[in-house]
């Protein structure tokens, strides 16, 4: 805390809306606000701290508790500090609360942000979400924000391709698909590697906002002022991504690859954009009616097969990470310690390598792979996925009666049916799919790709998210069964 010894505990304001003075304290976790009540502003959630000697006005902005509101409020208290609180001393416990609430919390102040809005993704509301809470909310952290509202797919990929890396972070208002865009825009970058670390962050304001529920947590995953929290105090977190190689093109994807049942209820739900993420859900309940099968042949690099150990796996991975991440450091600026490079990692598995190869040969309703245990509010399709463990997840439904694929999905929000039999689970190194039809849907990331040939590898730790928790904000608590085994 620096000079915290010599700087008063609290601060004593006249607030011109309030009709008693307004104390504010800092203590190791927290800023005590007394008014007319007391609160207790944790200091991840405290954003500013300002004293101005000449005026005697203190200002400090933090984010409140979101109560019933859609996202967590910006809060500006601003008052003239009493005489009994000498000038320097304020400036000094203006500072102090400062480095507590950044350099306390191993976070940079004053992030200058790359923000993409699109003002025609999702229900159509990224710019009034970004103008009338997020961009305030930046403002009040001292971002530098340089901002492009987007006109056309491939704008976001256009900019960062050539983008010169001098941002602390690329902010995406709008679902995942503007991450893909992104992602694939840092691949093609003169310094690719140097590009991707470069941490990548969204605000969830489009139909599918798979990776913010990853990174928030159900509970928190649409509240776009905690997004924009994240934004402000999250540190980069390694994720691994995929490199998919289709017809001699290679492309980078973040989140997942589905085919069959999972494809058709994402691509074949476009028009109902409108209705944000609730139209996976009619969407799956219009293709469980139809059921059609997913005329593919799937292989796959095998890593692990049995879901016991794959939960086992992930609780321990979890109990290290919170063991070993009492307190870290971050740079000023990360992306400046990575090396440079001309190309991207480079591809391990060969399209005509056959050596080691596990192929499923039973008729398929889905195959849907990918990165981070939720892909929506209502479906948490990988519970047992790792930001950074160097495999991809393998969900597999083979062709079953309408009634055993409504109980096989039944608890997918919470992902109890990672442990039902039907459904097949794998962690992968890699896999590959080829059409035994030439017609069907292939999803990557939420966008449509052509139905034809592909394969999949993992490169681990290639990209960077923001987090302010480390790891996935997810929590997977089913009760295992009797078997786990794949078969």
């Amino acid at each position: 805390m620096g000079d915290a010894e010599q700087s008063p505990l609290t601060v004593t304001l006249r607030v011109p809306s309030s009709q008693s003075p307004v104390s504010l304290t800092l203590t190791a976790n927290s800023l005590l606000i007394k008014g007319s009540n007391l609160q207790h502003v944790p200091l991840l959630h405290v954003l500013k701290a300002h004293f101005d000697p000449e005026s005697r006005i203190l200002n400090v902005a933090y984010l409140a508790e979101r109560g019933g509101k859609k996202h967590s409020p910006l809060v500006n208290i601003e008052g003239k500090v009493e005489d009994g609180n000498a000038v320097s001393t304020t400036a000094s416990w203006a500072e102090n609360v400062l480095q507590a609430c950044y350099e306390g919390l191993s976070v940079e102040r004053s992030r200058r942000l790359l923000v993409f809005v699109n003002p025609h993704g999702g229900t159509k509301k990224a710019v009034s979400i970004f103008v009338k809470v997020v961009e305030p909310i930046f403002r009040a952290a001292g971002c530098g924000l340089d901002v492009i509202y987007t006109t056309h797919q491939g704008h976001a990929y256009e900019v960062v391709k050539e983008s010169p890396l001098e941002y602390a972070a690329i902010i995406t208002v709008s679902g995942d698909g503007l991450i893909h865009e992104v992602i694939n825009g840092l691949s093609h970058h003169g310094n690719p590697i140097k590009a991707l670390s470069t941490p990548v962050a969204p605000i969830p304001a489009g139909s599918g906002n798979g990776l913010s529920l990853n990174l928030l947590g159900i509970k928190d995953g649409f509240d776009v002022g905690l997004a924009a929290l994240n934004v402000i105090k999250g540190r980069p977190m390694k994720v691994d991504l995929f490199s998919m190689t289709q017809g001699g093109k290679r492309s980078l994807s973040f989140m997942s690859q589905a085919l069959g049942l999972m494809a058709d209820l994402d691509l074949g739900t476009e028009h109902l954009r409108w209705m944000g993420d609730t139209r996976f859900m009619v969407g799956l309940l219009k293709g469980i009616a139809q059921l059609k099968p997913c005329p593919i042949q799937l292989s796959f690099k095998v890593a692990e097969t049995d879901k016991h150990k794959m939960a086992e796996h992930l609780v321990t991975s979890r109990k290290e990470f919170e063991k070993d991440n009492i307190s870290g450091s971050l740079p000023s600026n990360s992306i400046t310690k990575m090396p440079e490079r001309s190309a991207l990692p480079p591809l391990n598995y060969l399209p005509d390598d056959a050596d080691g190869w596990t192929s499923f040969n039973e008729p398929l309703i889905y195959v849907y792979a990918g990165k981070g245990p939720y892909v929506g509010r209502d479906f948490m399709a990988f519970p047992v996925s790792l930001p950074n463990d160097g495999l991809i997840d393998v969900s597999v439904m083979p062709l079953s009666p309408r009634m055993d694929i409504l109980a096989a999905i039944s608890g997918a929000a919470e992902g109890e049916n990672y442990w039902k039999s039907s459904i097949k689970y794998v962690k992968a190194h890699a896999y590959r799919v080829k059409p035994l039809k030439p017609k069907g849907n292939l999803s990557v990331d939420g966008e449509s790709f052509p139905f034809e040939e592909f394969q999949v590898e993992v490169h681990q730790g290639l990209g960077r998210f923001l987090s302010m928790y480390g790891q996935y904000a997810v929590d997977f608590a089913s009760q295992n069964p009797a078997s786990g085994q794949f078969d």
